[in-house]
């Protein structure tokens, strides 16, 4: 890969490109990549279903993928601020890579077990923790704060691209290469998502106060994320709108693979057909957010965006009893997301100063998504023992709820839908009725004002 470097860097004229021009070599690299790791997604929840049939341990591969990314994000985050941004993105491309390559090993050697995934599964997570404060505080440094919601904008545009990209390629390829294929397709794009990292210059944020005084021991900086945002407190309500919407959003993610395979009677292809329209709903948003560049009051992104993709994204699939409807739900939560992020993503990246970006967000993250993992150790227990018996033929629902949903498997993760998408939508509104989440924006200076204040930047 160096002499591959060597050789592009000077067809680029000897220098590491920067700016905007940086952030779409990393934009295009992370494409191809995402498109990799979200066909190794597919064919492993099709392994994972096919040898337990049990949402419970589609469920646990979900806990201990992302349980891991949420407990340790503080202390990434305080690594994130001391190290070099660009070497910790590296760093974290590769471990995801060296990961598929242990269970494509366990595979071919036909060792393959469930708990395998589950072991790969954690160990990525734990530093995939570092990947989110990384990538968001350095797009505070290679771009003008103008730019800020526009390239949120691209990554939130590249992430769905890749979800219409995946399903599809997945489901196609998986019969004529296996799983195997489909695991060394994903290795060869984390490496040419390495090289483009390798290509680009990502500038080191320049010290501030607030950088100065969260400076100590790793503990101490892990723990200055919480302080910054207890001391703010309309980013502290913000967050806990995002606490609970991630709450009822982590039972879709782990209930609409099982769901829909049930009521289908394992149909891959209506499973991908519908997956991918996550993607295109994402692709529209995407590319809607990169040209209009967001609400010119973001919290209303925020806000909306979460109430609109729960009543008409998660309510929408928990009703749906085919495909068609099922896609319909699929496009409005993934039309409504980059939306959501990239207001959202604006707002912490104006607010907060560069230099601590690391430790906040990483803590930002934690409060937000900590109720995740409880959400997703649910999923499974009670969709197997308590709604899918509960809406069977006889069951103590069938009766009552049974023309909502109906009374065939798969009707009993489809109530769930149903009761998240209305706790989410609640939560959302509920944010308009506090004035400091209402008012975040005009409540909290951006950090460039307080760095003048208190005498500018070192």
């Amino acid at each position: 890969m160096t002499g591959q470097t060597t050789s592009i860097r000077a067809a680029l004229g000897g220098r590491r490109p920067t700016g905007m021009v940086a952030f779409t070599i990393i934009w295009i690299g992370q494409f191809v990549s995402l498109v990799g790791t979200g066909m190794t997604r597919f064919a492993l929840t099709i392994f994972a279903w096919q040898l337990t049939g049990e949402v419970t341990a589609l469920a646990l591969m979900g806990f201990f993928a992302f349980g891991p990314t949420v407990l340790l994000s503080p202390f990434a985050g305080a690594i994130v601020d001391r190290a070099s941004r660009k070497l910790v993105m590296m760093l974290s491309d590769l471990a995801a890579g060296t990961m598929t390559m242990l269970i494509l090993g366990l595979l071919l050697a036909d060792r393959l077990e469930i708990w395998h995934l589950y072991v790969a599964g954690a160990v990525s997570g734990a530093f995939e923790s570092f990947q989110f404060p990384a990538y968001s505080a350095a797009v505070s440094t290679m771009l003008p704060k103008a730019q800020y919601t526009r390239a949120n904008g691209m990554m939130s545009l590249v992430e769905s691209a890749s979800f219409v990209i995946s399903p599809i390629l997945a489901g196609a390829l998986i019969a004529p290469l296996g799983i195997g294929g489909i695991l060394t397709i994903d290795i060869i794009t984390f490496a040419f998502a390495l090289l483009a990292l390798s290509l680009v210059y990502v500038p080191r944020p320049q010290e501030t106060e607030a950088g100065r005084a969260g400076k100590g021991s790793l503990w101490k900086e892990a723990g200055y994320g919480f302080r910054y945002i207890v001391d703010r407190p309309s980013l502290l309500g913000l967050l806990m709108v995002f606490f609970v919407i991630n709450f009822s959003g982590s039972f879709g993610f782990v209930l609409l693979a099982p769901m829909i395979l049930a009521r289908t009677g394992n149909q891959e292809l209506i499973l991908g057909s519908v997956q991918s329209m996550f993607g295109i709903g994402g692709v529209v948003g995407g590319l809607l957010l990169s040209l209009w560049g967001g609400p010119k009051r973001r919290i209303h992104g925020v806000l909306l965006g979460l109430a609109l993709a729960s009543l008409l994204g998660e309510g929408t699939l928990g009703l749906g009893r085919g495909p068609a409807v099922w896609a319909a739900g699929a496009f409005f939560i993934s039309f409504f997301i980059p939306i959501i992020n990239g207001s959202s993503q604006a707002i912490w990246q104006a607010k907060v100063a560069p230099d601590v970006q690391g430790r906040v967000f990483s803590v930002r993250r934690l409060i937000a998504q900590v109720t995740a993992p409880v959400a997703i150790l649910l999923a499974g227990p009670l969709a197997d023992r308590v709604f899918e018996p509960a809406l069977t033929p006889g069951g103590g629902l069938a009766e009552a709820l049974g023309w909502l949903v109906g009374n065939e498997p798969g009707s009993g993760m489809a109530l769930i839908f149903i009761a998240t998408a209305a706790l989410g939508t609640a939560a959302a509104l509920a944010g308009y009725l506090v004035p400091i989440v209402r008012n975040v924006e005009t409540l909290l200076p951006d950090h460039e004002m307080v760095a003048v204040a208190t005498g500018g930047v070192t």
